[in-house]
């Protein structure tokens, strides 16, 4: 009896779906600009990086909305280069979320780094932390940077209540990481009243699983179309225009390579970096190809007032 309650609770009162959405609905919610999908490119570590990003979209004739970047950490880029980054960013009117600080595997904490620990997830250990990933964050947000990468509730429920007082620029937008951990319609709910702008769910989840997650959530959900191989090696484009379709607004996001520890680590080499930066962009391209084609009349466009470019 308290079983059944609890699901016409949550179905009648919460307005949560009590299953996954295997009837996969059309989603109703687009971007501002009228599109239904985006390209997010990742690993863009360096200004270098960002540079020769920008001159292979160029070469490729690709479009591409936005770019995830020193996800190893902000603070492993001297303040002339971090300037350097948000200049590109800005000229090429592509938005640009940052990770400020690493955080848990990144610090000095050793739990997460057990075979065991990493269940505990990656969240900030400590005040201290807490205090040196704001003291970055400025840094950022005086280089011109007006994106931010979130991987742990506590930041994002700090950052938002400072951007409703004042304290940070009113166009400053926060995307919740996959590392944060979330995959179902109520987490995404829960990210988007604590003001997130839009959230990565976890890669492995299914068409059904995404749907529900929408007919819950207005803000974008950021899709893995590609990741990199230690974290699972998805590959998504044969989906693309059904992830299009049902996901709306959704950001297709590229990630190839062999371990986040090489990408983002402080010791990262450019090198493959820029190596990967073609597939990238051919991966987002071929993920457009399967929207072009599909019955479902899908728009796609470069809009781009909504974004957070630097303002460097």
């Amino acid at each position: 009896m308290a079983f059944k309650q609890m699901m016409d609770y949550m179905q009648n009162e919460m307005k949560f779906p009590i299953r996954d959405k295997y009837d996969l609905p059309t989603s109703d919610k687009t971007f501002e600009g009228g599109a239904h999908y985006r390209m997010e490119i990742t690993g863009i570590e360096s200004a270098n990086n960002f540079a020769n990003l920008v001159k292979e979209i160029d070469k490729q004739k690709a479009v591409v909305h936005r770019v995830i970047g020193l996800v190893g950490g902000s603070a492993l880029i001297d303040k002339a280069e971090l300037k350097e980054y948000a200049q590109i960013s800005a000229d090429a009117k592509i938005e640009a979320l940052v990770n400020p600080m690493a955080s848990r595997a990144w610090d000095g904490g050793n739990q997460y780094k057990t075979p065991e620990g990493y269940v505990s997830g990656m969240r900030l250990r400590g005040q201290d932390n807490m205090r040196l990933w704001l003291k970055e964050f400025d840094r950022c947000l005086n280089a011109g940077i007006r994106g931010f990468l979130i991987t742990d509730e506590s930041v994002l429920y700090t950052v938002v209540k400072m951007r409703a007082a004042g304290l940070i620029p009113a166009e400053t937008k926060f995307k919740v990481s996959v590392f944060a951990g979330h995959g179902n319609a109520i987490a995404g709910k829960m990210l988007e009243d604590m003001g997130a702008d839009s959230f990565n769910p976890l890669a492995d989840l299914t068409l059904p699983m995404f749907s529900a997650i929408r007919s819950a959530t207005s803000i974008p959900m950021d899709v893995y179309m590609s990741l990199v191989d230690s974290m699972g090696n998805v590959q998504r484009h044969v989906d693309a225009d059904e992830i299009a379709r049902i996901c709306a607004p959704v950001y297709f996001k590229f990630e190839p390579g062999k371990n986040e520890m090489d990408i983002y680590n402080a010791w990262h080499d450019d090198e493959p970096l820029d190596r990967l930066i073609p597939v990238k962009v051919r991966m987002a391209k071929i993920a457009k190809e399967w929207c072009d084609e599909s019955d479902t009349e899908l728009v796609f466009n470069d809009y781009k007032e909504d974004l957070a470019i630097p303002k460097p």
